[in-house]
């Protein structure tokens, strides 16, 4: 499947981000794209950085206008896209929302970020509620994917739980970067730990893993950008550069992780009548 990442550096101006993401998407559709995959909360600035009441109205309705804009570009392109949202879901109950847009403008489902982190910079407990909708894959005419959000990918139990529900991929739309306070080498530390732990579930869940993240400094933060794509063995089958805008198509072999399955047979040795204590939250 053609797959287009789009890692792009934002402005505080949400309608122009917009209409740069809009021709990305459109160019990377005319170039083949049955997929587009868009970074973690796309339309503005990454606002998570301070704890400001006033930036709740960033906030819309899914649907909504965002649902609206990105589902008419999909059903004039003929592509699956998937988004990155600030859900309003009531007064004072938001979400941090991926909404997936079929080919026909439709909305094909919604993932609500599970993993809220809590970090100076990333004060995301502030603005979002964590989802309540579990780890359910969305099934679409491309494939039925699985869809989580940044924080998520940390988190083994949240990709092995999508792939025990039949995903074909796990997709994570991210923003995250570097504490400026940190040594480069604590910087180049934490950016390959990212993207090692990511290739991990790649490998044990026989499923290619499509991360789209941010890039550019926003507030003092430099994002590390980094998108990539691994293969069911965790190979890279594309890397973007830590400090430059990427549009671009992979060319991702769903039908490869089968035979991947078939070598390592991951799932068939699973001893799942002794992994009760992994819903303790610790064991001593």
């Amino acid at each position: 499947m053609k797959t287009g990442i789009i890692q792009q550096h934002n402005t505080p101006d949400i309608e122009a981000n917009k209409q740069r993401l809009a021709e990305k998407i459109r160019k990377l559709a005319h170039e083949g794209a049955e997929l587009v995959v868009l970074q973690e909360l796309h339309n503005g600035l990454y606002f998570c950085q301070v704890e400001d009441v006033n930036l709740f109205d960033q906030a819309e309705p899914i649907p909504g206008p965002s649902t609206e804009f990105f589902g008419a570009l999909a059903k004039e392109l003929q592509v699956v896209i998937v988004t990155s949202l600030f859900e309003r879901r009531a007064a004072g109950l938001y979400h941090n929302t991926s909404v997936v847009l079929e080919k026909d403008g439709t909305i094909a489902g919604i993932y609500r970020k599970m993993h809220i982190p809590d970090d100076p910079g990333y004060y995301e407990k502030f603005y979002f509620t964590p989802g309540d909708l579990g780890f359910e894959p969305i099934q679409t005419s491309v494939g039925k994917l699985g869809v989580l959000v940044c924080w998520d990918q940390w988190y083994p139990e949240a990709a092995r739980l999508m792939a025990l529900a039949g995903a074909e991929m796990l997709i994570y739309p991210t923003a995250i970067g570097y504490d400026p306070n940190d040594t480069r080498e604590e910087q180049e530390r934490q950016r390959m730990a990212w993207q090692t732990v990511q290739r991990g579930h790649a490998v044990a869940n026989g499923l290619p893993v499509i991360t789209v993240n941010r890039v550019g400094e926003e507030d003092g933060v430099p994002f590390w950008g980094t998108s990539f794509v691994a293969g069911p063995q965790g190979e890279l089958l594309y890397e973007a550069p830590i400090d430059q805008e990427v549009e671009t198509i992979v060319d991702v072999d769903l039908k490869r992780s089968e035979q991947v399955r078939r070598w390592w047979p991951f799932l068939r040795d699973r001893r799942i009548e002794n992994y009760g204590d992994l819903t303790k939250r610790f064991r001593q």
